[in-house]
């Protein structure tokens, strides 16, 4: 993983040990040199920190606090997930650099751990799982509930999520409870990976590696989108859909193949070879 941009005198060394880490620091230490209004946040949040999970961690326990369960909580339940396994950092770092990677509108490494409440959601849900999977349902559920109040963003706790997810703008995103999403994915806001009926067991998508979903596309039922596919906003998929494969419509119908780009990362919607969907 590398940082875009060098910043003037920085250490080649010491950004090498973390490099989304520490260009976040110099971020904040240039934001408060343009606007010594935002000082307070800046050394609160970032400056004050030793670590990316401390700073993620006071964050998320500032946004999720409420009555019921107050901020100190929260923020032991943040640093317990993220002290239980060294693979979580990693997952930390790989989001932060999908959303800079993929939105145009990211210029810096800390929008997204500051402002942007599509990576937020992710971060509440990885916490939500992890207590899901260690039978602390009920907090789990919690973090569901306020995550989705607060963002409009309803994601079941035992939902499976890869790394370098990236949910842009979000507002109006549904996932259920056997969704999984494998790395590199990118959708839009009003995404909705749901079911059909009310039978129990598997009955959500699986979203393998490299897919770029649309805005408003809505994915049901126990079907697999493959590889580096593309849904294009506004379609409806009932059906599995094959690796570099473009669908639209209602219902989606295959309009042509991806090829050797990655959907995900180019955040590319249009269609191949100027089709539309018949």
């Amino acid at each position: 993983m590398s940082v875009k941009y060098k910043i003037d005198g920085e250490d080649d060394k010491l950004s090498d040990c973390d490099p989304v880490w520490n260009a976040i620091i110099k971020e904040a230490e240039l934001a408060i040199q343009n606007d010594p209004a935002v000082g307070n946040y800046m050394n609160s949040l970032i400056l004050g920190q030793d670590s990316l999970e401390k700073c993620i961690s006071l964050k998320l326990a500032q946004t999720l606090e409420s009555y019921y369960i107050d901020i100190t909580t929260i923020k032991e339940v943040f640093d317990e997930f993220y002290s239980s396994d060294p693979i979580i950092s990693q997952i930390i770092r790989a989001d932060i650099s999908a959303v800079y990677d993929r939105d145009p509108a990211c210029n810096r490494y800390m929008e997204p751990v500051l402002y942007f409440k599509g990576f937020h959601a992710i971060q509440i849900h990885r916490a939500a799982h992890w207590l899901w999977k260690n039978n602390r349902k009920d907090i789990a559920y919690h973090f569901q509930s306020m995550s989705s109040k607060l963002f409009s963003v309803d994601i079941h706790p035992a939902a499976v999520f890869g790394r370098g997810i990236f949910i842009d703008h979000a507002t109006g995103i549904v996932i259920g409870e056997t969704a999984i999403i494998d790395d590199d994915v990118s959708m839009l806001h009003d995404v909705t990976l749901g079911g059909t009926g009310k039978k129990g067991g598997d009955r959500h998508p699986k979203v393998k590696s490299g897919v770029l979903i649309g805005a408003g596309a809505k994915i049901l039922g126990n079907i697999t989108i493959g590889k580096r596919s593309r849904v294009a906003s506004g379609s409806v998929v009932l059906n599995s859909v094959p690796e570099n494969t473009t669908v639209a419509g209602v219902p989606a119908k295959v309009v042509g193949e991806v090829g050797d780009e990655n959907p995900s990362t180019l955040m590319d919607h249009q269609f191949p070879s100027g089709k539309t969907p018949s």
